[in-house]
């Protein structure tokens, strides 16, 4: 494992999801959650493949700079990608300034009419939790004042954590998913299945 987080990379520009409708999805990041909608890109075809797909591509800004965006291409688009996800499947964790912001928006996110469950304690985060129109499980977070011990104590026994995870479930995961699956370093993406 790398000792350092140097690789040159800055920070995310943008995460990006398939939504079910643009216009909905502008409502809740924008209008709910207060995100700038910053841009949206319509094209007919997919880049780099050229592939014939209207699509539009739409683009939330945070106060840091970064982005969510979606895409909305209802040609491909199957109806059952938009159901609830698993938030171990999927979810974004949004930062607020502090937990007094974290609390204003869960009551700005019910006023909308939008469930907003907790405060849940994580002890290194506070969060609440609501769903998007597209399934996603948005949470509001807020660090707590031991976030940064935390972390850095998690992140000295993660070596040794990590090692002994893959011991205990290794055997579990070679029966589900085969054991080429979990171990892709250094193939050609052409030679990878699954």
């Amino acid at each position: 494992m790398p000792a350092t987080t140097e690789s040159g990379l800055r920070s995310l520009h943008h995460a990006a999801f398939r939504c079910r409708d643009a216009e909905q999805t502008r409502w809740f990041y924008e209008d709910v959650l207060g995100l700038k909608a910053s841009a949206g890109i319509v094209l007919d075809e997919v880049p780099g493949t050229h592939e014939p797909t209207p699509y539009m591509h739409i683009f939330f800004e945070m106060g840091d700079g970064n982005f969510v965006a979606f895409f909305d291409a209802p040609s491909t688009a199957d109806p059952s990608w938009f159901k609830r996800k698993d938030s171990f499947d999927m979810h974004i964790a949004i930062q607020a300034r502090d937990e007094a912001h974290m609390l204003e928006m869960q009551q700005r996110i019910r006023d909308h009419g939008v469930s907003c469950l907790g405060p849940i304690e994580h002890h290194f985060v506070r969060s609440v939790y609501m769903y998007d129109p597209n399934g996603i499980q948005v949470e509001i977070t807020t660090r707590t004042a031991d976030h940064d011990r935390i972390l850095g104590e998690e992140g000295a026994a993660l070596p040794q954590v990590l090692k002994d995870w893959t011991a205990q479930t290794r055997a579990e995961k070679e029966a589900k998913f085969g054991a080429e699956a979990l171990d892709r370093r250094g193939k050609p993406q052409s030679e990878l299945k699954g």
